[in-house]
């Protein structure tokens, strides 16, 4: 009895070893391709972001925001010996809005499998997307006129729509507000962010890493570039919108990444 219990305990150690070395195996390889999740969660400060409650600027007007979108574009992946993956252009623009509670992910499919250690991306849509024309946009184009996302082809497209109401101290009554950047003259406004991650994003046949990227919406009006809205409520155009576009693009950081 003692020699096959002996033999049952060896069989299942043998079986949790081969096991442990199985996904040991999955988890080294870089062989195939993969996905990879980037989920982009709203605050307003330290706080978890609340569509239509009232929050402060430094400039002490109270804002409610009923509306915020921007185009996430052009994605750059790294790994951790450098090299780089760029995911498709004609795939690679985004709009991302706030959709609670559900944080809003962009899911990059047929990733090269490796560990990835940052990303880059663009806020809009660059230029040279835009000379291709109406004919080259594809299906994106459709869908920013669908979210509200373009002023008119001529206009082009808002690269960051961010809309509510305020008051202030000069402003007693509710008013409207809305900041859109883009393109303004001969100032396109396009900029890139990139995020390095706390842990490697390990994308692998069987694994599909989701990356957190916090978005702080506090920042687009109280980046470094402080921003009144009581002097100009409707910000659309002018030098301004680089101003904005500076605290558009030190807005995000990578909070954690799982990889499932």
């Amino acid at each position: 009895m003692k020699f096959q219990f002996y033999k049952k305990v060896l069989a299942i150690a043998c079986a949790i070893a081969l096991g442990s070395c199985s996904n040991d195996d999955v988890i080294n390889s870089t062989e195939g391709n993969g996905s990879l999740k980037l989920k982009f969660d709203h605050r307003y400060g330290e706080t978890d972001f609340i569509m239509g409650a009232t929050y402060t600027t430094s400039q002490g007007e109270a804002i409610k925001v009923d509306n915020i979108k921007y185009i996430v574009s052009n994605i750059v992946l790294t790994k951790d010996d450098g090299s780089t993956y760029t995911y498709p252009k004609s795939k690679s623009y985004f709009i991302i809005k706030e959709q609670s509670p559900v944080l809003f992910t962009v899911e990059l499919a047929d990733i090269p499998a490796g560990n990835y250690k940052s990303v880059k991306f663009g806020i809009g849509v660059d230029q040279e997307q835009f000379n291709l024309g109406a004919a080259g946009q594809g299906d994106f184009l459709a869908q920013a006129q669908a979210e509200g996302m373009m002023w008119s082809w001529s206009a082009g497209y808002k690269f960051l729509a961010f809309e509510g109401n305020f008051t202030s101290a000069t402003v007693a009554q509710s008013t409207l507000f809305k900041v859109h950047t883009g393109q303004t003259g001969t100032n396109y406004n396009y900029t890139e962010v990139s995020l390095n991650f706390p842990d490697k994003a390990l994308v692998r046949p069987t694994i599909t890493p989701q990356v957190h990227i916090m978005a702080d919406l506090s920042k687009i009006l109280d980046g470094a570039n402080k921003i009144g809205l009581s002097q100009q409520p409707n910000i659309m155009g002018g030098a301004i919108l680089a101003s904005i576009t500076a605290n558009v693009q030190s807005m995000f950081a990578v909070d954690h990444v799982h990889n499932d």
